[in-house]
């Protein structure tokens, strides 16, 4: 699991080569007259937040903006599941940020040489470029916590001052057990803040992290969901994979496979298949719109 926390020093991890993307300006016996850059449309909604960008307008749009105001690129494609539950969550903190970086969506259907480009294996990706320097932010899903953590981070880089809340010194030693894999130490962290704040987000996030962390511990993910395949009765097999889809990215794909089981059961079974369920919510947060979708689901398959 790696630490959104330590995205200040992604830009010493060196650059994205996109030499051959660069578009050369045109020979020309007459000097150009000297002219001012065209100024930026204000950021917000309808604005210039969140911009979708090509391999024809990439230069101008991410490289050259870049050199002003962090960028911040989302690889993703349409049919990406994982993708619809980042993506609204970047748009909107792009919003949020009114300004202070932008967003540039890239379609890796459409733009095949981008995402050979940026060596995409898998989406959604996310990459940071400041000052024309491109770097790995995170690949696949983070809870929104995570999220607001890692651009916070590219604007310090950058040098802009940041919009999110200042560190809760209780969440950031919380977190720091959690990703050291002192589970223990975590979970006590955890279960304090939420003793002296009970709707802390971040610690209830955190807590249900723990649990999956444990409940993932020494398993083969690949014999996981093929033990549940071949067994979809089986509640643990069941439970157990819809784990591994969460870590993997396919959050809306473990949803999908409770609540089809909560269908399929009754008493005891689907209690605990219930509260399986909401705790891998709480991994997500409650602004993850998957989430708000599989919860009206799960509310019509109990009622």
């Amino acid at each position: 699991m790696s630490d959104p926390r330590t995205t200040p020093s992604i830009f010493t991890r060196g650059a994205v080569d996109l030499s051959a993307l660069r578009t050369p300006a045109p020979a020309s016996s007459t000097p150009a007259p000297a002219t001012s850059p065209p100024a930026s449309p204000p950021a917000g909604p309808g604005g210039t937040a969140v911009i979708d960008v090509t391999e024809a307008t990439f230069q101008s749009e991410v490289l050259e903006r870049s050199l002003t105001t962090p960028v911040v690129i989302d690889f993703w494609a349409d049919w990406c599941q994982p993708c619809k539950q980042l993506s609204p969550i970047l748009e909107r903190l792009a919003v949020e940020g009114a300004g202070s970086w932008i967003l540039a969506k890239i379609d890796v259907d459409a733009n095949p040489r981008l995402a050979q480009a940026f060596r995409i294996q898998s989406i959604p990706h996310v990459f940071a470029v400041i000052g024309g320097q491109p770097a790995e932010l995170f690949a696949g899903v983070l809870p929104e916590a995570h999220i607001r953590q890692a651009i916070d981070a590219v604007l310090k880089a950058a040098g802009v001052q940041g919009t999110a809340a200042p560190e809760d010194p209780r969440l950031t030693e919380a977190d720091d057990a959690l990703m050291a894999g002192d589970l223990d130490r975590a979970e006590q962290a955890y279960r304090k803040i939420l003793a002296e704040s009970p709707a802390d987000q971040s610690a209830e996030a955190g807590l249900a992290q723990v649990g999956l962390a444990r409940r993932i511990e020494g398993i083969n993910p690949t014999e996981v969901l093929a033990t549940a395949q071949a067994n979809p009765d089986d509640v643990r097999a069941q439970l157990l994979a819809a784990d591994v889809e969460v870590l993997s990215g396919q959050a809306d794909r473990a949803y999908t496979r409770l609540v089809d089981l909560v269908k399929r059961t009754a008493g005891d079974e689907r209690e605990e298949i219930r509260k399986h369920l909401l705790s891998l919510f709480a991994v997500a947060g409650p602004d993850d719109p998957a989430v708000a979708s599989a919860r009206r689901a799960l509310a019509s398959a109990l009622f």
